[in-house]
């Protein structure tokens, strides 16, 4: 499994935990975030990714920030990116199964009940559902036209 990671000041430490974790378990990831504190903006961050990911060769993009919040909304402005934003494992387990994104975003200076590295799993251990989920997502990619 190939991943790109893109980051801002606020997520420099849950990027790199993100990154040794996914690593641990076989993955190979691209880092285009930045790796010190001094100030950037998000939706930069969340374009290159994004574009980075879509001409091809990777299986999933990560985005975080301080919240995770402005990184996946950037993330989800770009047209074929579907980023969710999960706040613990379930979440991020059926954000997997039902809406099969190809992005997932974190915050940095959030407190979360459940490890980064236990919802990571969450979601990567999960395969998407199709079915009536996939009517859904046709439906929200709809929405980008």
């Amino acid at each position: 499994m190939k991943v790109i990671i893109g980051n801002d000041h606020g997520a420099v430490e849950i990027k790199q935990r993100i990154i040794k974790h996914l690593k641990t378990k076989g993955y190979e990831v691209e880092n285009i975030g930045v790796d010190k504190g001094d100030s950037v903006d998000y939706p930069d961050i969340a374009e290159a990714a994004c574009t980075k990911f879509q001409a091809g060769g990777y299986d999933y993009g990560i985005v975080c920030c301080g919240t995770g919040i402005g990184i996946s909304i950037s993330a989800n402005k770009i047209d074929g990116i579907r980023c969710s934003l999960p706040q613990d494992c379930f979440a991020a387990e059926m954000t997997r199964k039902h809406n099969n994104p190809n992005f997932i975003a974190f915050g940095g200076r959030i407190e979360y009940k459940d490890s980064i590295e236990d919802m990571l799993d969450s979601f990567f251990d999960n395969d998407f559902e199709g079915g009536r989920h996939q009517i859904r997502v046709d439906k929200i990619m709809r929405l980008e036209k």
